[in-house]
């Protein structure tokens, strides 16, 4: 294995544990607003290092664009979705958590 190789390793793993503290976010967070907080921001720095652990083995600059502009959609709609679903529940009258 070369130097890329490692580093496109530990990329993948950074963003899978990411991936992981968004999801034990998602599950031990108490309300939906600091739930929505945890996943997005998690999956979306996870989302980015697995892109460039995965651009680093990208035969060519096209197929590394390609997994760029697909983060770049990703956290688009992450934004645009978490927005909704923080809108909808403030419409309904849920309360942020307080202690």
């Amino acid at each position: 294995m070369t130097l890329g190789d490692y580093l496109s390793l530990l990329l993948l793993i950074a963003g899978a544990i990411f991936f992981l503290a968004g999801t034990l976010g998602l599950l031990r967070f108490p309300d939906v607003y600091t739930r929505l907080h945890a996943l997005t921001k998690a999956d979306n720095v996870g989302l980015g290092l697995m892109v460039a652990g995965l651009a680093l083995q990208a035969e060519s600059w096209a197929v590394a664009g390609k997994l760029l502009l697909i983060w770049l959609l990703v956290l688009l709609a992450g934004a645009s979705v978490a927005h909704l679903v923080a809108a909808t529940a403030r419409q309904r009258g849920i309360k942020l958590w307080r202690r």
